[in-house]
């Protein structure tokens, strides 16, 4: 899923540009080309298909040409994950009846690339052998409130895999006191937006829980990897529900399981979560671009790419990035009046 418009990381993000598109941590790939990089040994490249903006077809052909270009779906308008998903589905399902699928967010970070690849892997044996729903959890290790999570039944793991327990509930994005109680436990974990399925259960799902958005794809099968597909699917589309996976299906679906991973990973929601993410130096500065110098600096967050040569005196918990003659100065703990400044 790639249609986000880039709301987090201004200036370096833009509507223009979001994030997905930007190689935020400094490595020379953008955040969409890792996820594909992260699927190399998983997947064959013919296998992977990603769900855009219409407006953003054109970046990510460029940043991905080696997807084939009838992999990149086009999403006349927003609708949400639900719709998103759907389309991808019914479209996977005309070519493969049987697939096993994972759906992921393309603006998500993994450091540790080989466990996530175990963990993928096992979790679509468990797909491929069931009906069931799989999700990921994300073993918490702070009481994070941008964050959704799932509590688990830890009590009995599945009989087919031992890593995976049936989902009791999702929970919202909660204050901070209840997300400290759910740490203390070890049966909530943060919920990535990471799915897997075989493609006939989500259809399936869809067609029990979400039947206005089934019946439209339904009306769509007969022309979907053919010549009038983009003009269907732009006249058809705007006519879905505005709603969320999570609503529409997942809080909803009976057989839904989650497994437990910790590979490092990170929604990459704020600046200070990609502080949390880039090494540090020995005074808790996270530097990314080619010449930056730091004297009498703390735990800052400094991304400045653009730029030949950046040099920091004085500040403590302080974002500074730059981004096509835009600078921004500002506290971490301020960060959420980023949008504020922006307008």
């Amino acid at each position: 899923m790639a249609g986000g418009i880039g709301s987090r990381f201004w200036p370096m993000s833009t509507p223009e540009c979001p994030k997905q598109f930007i190689d935020v941590l400094g490595c020379g790939r953008t955040l969409l080309q890792l996820t594909v990089d992260r699927f190399k040994r998983i997947c064959p490249l013919e296998n992977i298909w990603v769900v855009t903006s219409e407006a953003y077809a054109d970046i990510v052909s460029e940043q991905l040409p080696e997807v084939p270009v009838a992999n990149i779906l086009k999403e006349p308008c927003r609708r949400n994950t639900a719709p998103c998903i759907a389309y991808v589905s019914w479209r996977i399902k005309k070519q493969n009846p049987k697939a096993n699928v994972v759906v992921t967010p393309s603006d998500h970070i993994v450091m540790n690339v080989a466990e996530f690849e175990r963990v993928i892997l096992s979790g679509l044996n468990f797909t491929r052998e069931t009906d069931s729903i799989l999700t990921l959890g994300m073993k918490p290790n702070r009481p994070e409130t941008g964050y959704g999570y799932i509590q688990a039944d830890l009590g009995c793991a599945t009989a087919r895999n031992k890593e995976i327990f049936r989902v009791d509930s999702f929970r919202e994005k909660p204050d901070l006191a209840t997300a400290t109680r759910y740490i203390r436990k070890n049966n909530y974990f943060w919920n990535a937006g990471i799915f897997l399925w075989n493609v006939s259960t989500i259809v399936n799902a869809f067609r029990v829980y979400q039947p206005g958005i089934a019946e439209i794809f339904e009306r769509l099968m007969p022309v979907l990897a053919k010549e009038e597909e983009q003009e269907a699917v732009n006249r058809e589309f705007p006519k879905c529900e505005n709603i969320s996976v999570d609503y529409g299906i997942m809080e909803k679906v009976e057989e839904i399981f989650v497994l437990p991973a910790n590979f490092g990973w990170s929604d990459l929601g704020t600046w200070g979560a990609l502080h949390e993410r880039t090494p540090h130096d020995a005074y808790g500065n996270a530097c990314i671009g080619k010449n930056i110098s730091v004297y009498e600096t703390r735990n800052c967050m400094i991304h400045t790419t653009q730029e030949r040569k950046v040099v920091v005196q004085g500040l403590d918990g302080f974002i500074v990035a730059e981004k096509n003659d835009t600078l921004l100065i500002c506290k971490l703990s301020e960060e959420q009046r980023i949008k504020q400044f922006s307008e």
